[in-house]
């Protein structure tokens, strides 16, 4: 009997220190150097973009609404509204992710969906049909950087007419940070909001304006 036990709690100590070092060691550090790899370095690490210093100022997969010092002169693009924002129109909160769960039949929505149609054609000096759809609907995450090229067009003139950037260096930097499809037909094209509006303020910080 004490051979038999002596022979089991061998065998299980020996399967310990095996599982300890595959599954403590091994397999993390495995992990670690597969993150590292080109291409996959960058998302690992959160897929964080940089400031005009170098200091980290957010990550791309995540869109954060610019609040600007003087809403009459607004120099950033806009993302998607949040459901997560205090008023119809924005800022939502970051640290928040999830939709409003309001459906096409909602009253509220459908209110909520006219009010932001007309303060973003307010803000864009356009006539209200021209505020596209993902303007004034909430994505799923509520954190979605992107919008659609037409949404980020729609702001391009009010943004080179306030950072007094040319227009065609603006559009520039919309195309720069333009996404394309999955695998080249999957989705839609998206202007990452985060990298345009960083990109915006390097070139801004270029020209000395």
């Amino acid at each position: 009997m004490p051979t038999l036990l002596l022979r089991q709690g061998g065998a299980a100590l020996r399967m310990l220190l095996v599982a300890t070092v595959v599954l403590g060691l091994v397999y993390p550090l495995a992990v670690w150097g597969v993150a590292r790899l080109p291409g996959l370095h960058g998302p690992a690490e959160g897929s964080v973009v940089t400031a005009a210093d170098g200091t980290p100022a957010g990550s791309s997969l995540i869109g954060i609404d610019p609040v600007p010092a003087d809403p009459a002169a607004d120099p950033y693009f806009h993302t998607r509204p949040s459901a997560s924002a205090q008023g119809v129109l924005g800022p939502g909160d970051p640290s928040t992710s999830g939709g409003s769960n309001q459906g096409g039949f909602s009253g509220t929505l459908l209110g909520q969906v006219e009010q932001r149609r007309a303060a973003i054609a307010a803000r864009e000096g356009v006539a209200p049909g021209a505020v596209p759809a993902d303007a004034v609907t909430a994505s799923g995450s509520g954190v979605d950087p992107h919008i659609s090229p037409a949404y980020a067009d729609l702001q391009v003139a009010r943004v080179a007419r306030v950072t007094g950037l040319p227009e065609a260096q603006v559009r520039e930097l919309v195309a720069a940070t333009t996404d394309g499809r999955v695998l080249g037909f999957l989705g839609e094209p998206g202007v990452d909001v985060t990298r345009l509006n960083l990109a915006i303020a390097r070139a801004r910080a270029t020209a000395g304006g």
